[in-house]
């Protein structure tokens, strides 16, 4: 039988364990004071998640916020808990459907004819291994809206990016590219569809999406860069089976806690890559907490960018009508 002294030092030993686990998991910090006085700020998807985080840090710095999300009742709520939450009142909502290629040409379009500049745009937005569906012009729904959405946005807003650069496009992406592969016959994995493998693949565009911006806009000040944010406990995974039992959701609570990131912490690399002084003029790289990191192989492979490239400008009819 332990003794007390003994069952203690093993409760002070497990406790430090799990504390250093803890802090190891939570990432960096993005430690920069800069200020976005007088700069405006896109972010998708900023209305949960990552996406509201980052909005609330550079709110707090002075920028306006552009809140790009489909649903209006839930980003004009977002739009107000940011500003009470920043004490900024230059954050609005904007309506954008990353599945409607519309939906993004009348976000562009509206923002282009009524806003004086863009400084900072924030490709955060995402859907993750959510059952087989398509977007509303028919292309499975996480290639279309993690790649294809964001590519057609990020196209339409270049004349603007370059117009005010110095400035930075961040697509915020996912250590799952790793396990990505881009099959050049079948993007839209209708064959053999996998939730996992596509949204593997999804990733692996982003990178290869910030890859081929970066080359093509050598020259211009604007710069591009991808990340991985770590493992963050938000929404984006509804479609898991275990989000969606109660039960099971609350037994796996603690794992959550000691193996994920919060939203907050999840934004710190976000935040970086958008305005930290260390890496103006830095582009093509990827990061990971706070720091330059290495992509996959293929997120490194020049012909699958241009390729890529080629085949989005044709899915998205940019090739034909700019």
């Amino acid at each position: 039988m332990p003794s007390t002294p003994e069952i203690a030092a093993v409760v002070g030993i497990t406790a430090i364990s799990f504390g250093l686990l803890r802090y190891f998991v939570q990432g960096g910090i993005c430690r920069s004071k800069a200020r976005l006085d007088n700069k405006t700020v896109i972010i998708t998807g900023a209305n949960t998640g990552i996406g509201k985080e980052t909005a609330i840090d550079l709110a707090k710095r002075g920028a306006r916020i552009i809140v790009a999300c489909r649903n209006e009742s839930k980003g004009t709520t977002a739009a107000k808990e940011i500003i009470q939450l920043s004490g900024n009142t230059q954050v609005v909502f904007r309506k954008l459907d990353l599945a409607s290629f519309q939906s993004i040409r009348h976000f562009a379009n509206h923002f282009n004819e009524n806003e004086d500049r863009l400084d900072i745009l924030i490709n955060n937005a995402g859907v993750l291994w959510c059952p087989y569906m398509e977007t509303e012009d028919g292309f499975e729904m996480q290639f279309g809206t993690n790649h294809l959405g964001h590519f057609l946005l990020t196209n339409l807003l270049l004349d603007k990016l370059k117009a005010c650069a110095p400035t930075r496009i961040v697509v915020v992406s996912s250590q799952a590219h790793f396990h990505g592969k881009m099959n050049f016959d079948d993007l839209n994995g209708k064959k053999n569809y996998n939730s996992y493998t596509a949204y593997f693949h999804s990733k692996l565009a982003n990178v290869l999406f910030a890859h081929e911006l970066a080359r093509r806009l050598q020259g211009t000040g604007v710069t591009a860069n991808s990340l991985h944010p770590g493992a963050v406990k938000t929404d984006i995974a509804r479609h898991l089976s275990i989000y969606q039992n109660s039960f099971l959701n609350i037994l796996v609570q603690p794992l959550y806690w000691l193996f994920m990131k919060t939203a907050k912490q999840g934004a710190q690399t976000s935040i970086y890559c958008a305005i930290d002084e260390s890496i103006d003029g830095v582009t093509g790289k990827y990061f990971a907490d706070c720091r330059e990191a290495k992509c996959a192989p293929q997120g490194r492979d020049d012909g699958a960018a241009k390729k890529l490239w080629e085949l989005s400008e044709e899915m998205t009819g940019l090739c034909k009508n700019h």
